[in-house]
């Protein structure tokens, strides 16, 4: 019981990082119907930059650990937003009218631009976050040892999910959003600034990938330039799961495929950790290719 609480709750916690990845690669298709394999880039650059301001100002020292946390997430969640919409500008507007292909081969393009200027800048070595920032004491629930910086990332996924949630269904601008997702030509018709839309979603996804990316070398302690690609995949993985373009979907495709990963490498082989996730995107291709919250993609991003 004990086993199956422990990887339950790390699977959720993973899943939760795979989610907000996950949720980039489904605001951008939403609205554009287009893949941004850079995406998984953005969430190294995240991950990079945060050691390197966390190392540079030590903002965990003279802050504290919540506000030197959170102002660590809140300049990456910045930087990284601002990255996400130079990308948008640089490699994806010139070819809003182009054929479909041409702006896939460019996002391909610009991951490698990104993952090779990851190396050359930060070394090809792998880097490692100060240790003991996050709490290292446990909790027990119902007699389970729970650790508290796994319910952190948890939490902090969550919440990050919820606001984007509440901003897309409950705002003004959400509404464009959504509108912009259903039709373009109608959503300007209607006088939103579509391109202001896109803009904004090169924000806020690439923005999230940064954030998670803080959260994954903090948890984990180590990152490295290549992680981008397998944690990019797997939350492709989790987008087309839920059904990629629907954002409750690429939440629940996130917190799902972390919690089967987590116990298939519990229960079955950890040598199967990254060939689990591979399985379930084949499966959920062949058995439901619109994922399983799919259906509501025509009606709401």
């Amino acid at each position: 019981m004990e086993q199956f609480f422990q990887q339950l709750t790390n699977g959720l916690a993973i899943g939760g990082i795979y989610a907000l990845i996950a949720l980039g690669y489904t605001l951008v298709y939403g609205v554009l119907k287009l893949i941004n394999f850079a995406h998984g880039d953005l969430f190294t650059i995240g991950a990079f930059l945060g050691l390197s301001l966390l190392t540079a100002f030590s903002l965990t020292d003279k802050l504290g650990f919540a506000m030197g946390v959170g102002a660590l997430v809140l300049m990456i969640v910045c930087l990284v937003g601002i990255i996400g919409i130079l990308l948008d500008q640089a490699a994806y507007k010139p070819l809003r009218t182009s054929p479909r292909l041409s702006a896939v081969v460019s996002a391909l393009g610009m991951s490698i631009v990104f993952s090779n200027a990851i190396m050359l800048v930060f070394g090809p070595n792998p880097q490692v976050y100060p240790h003991g920032i996050l709490p290292t004491s446990v909790l027990h629930i119902f007699g389970l040892p729970f650790p508290v910086k796994r319910l952190l990332l948890l939490v902090t996924s969550v919440v990050l999910m919820a606001a984007l949630y509440f901003f897309i269904q409950k705002t003004t601008i959400g509404a464009a959003i959504r509108a912009a997702a259903i039709d373009q030509d109608a959503a300007r018709l209607m006088g939103i600034n579509v391109n202001l839309v896109i803009m904004l979603i090169f924000f806020i996804g690439p923005a999230l990938g940064g954030a998670a990316g803080v959260m994954v070398g903090l948890y984990y302690g180590q990152i490295k330039w290549t992680m981008g690609w397998l944690y990019g995949l797997k939350a492709f993985t989790a987008a087309i799961l839920g059904g990629i373009g629907n954002i409750p979907g690429a939440m629940v495709g996130g917190l799902l495929l972390g919690v089967i990963e987590s116990l298939g490498s519990a229960y079955i082989s950890m040598a199967w950790k990254d060939a689990i996730t591979f399985v379930v995107l084949i499966l959920i291709l062949i058995v439901r290719p619109t994922g399983l919250l799919g259906e509501r993609v025509a009606e709401k991003i």
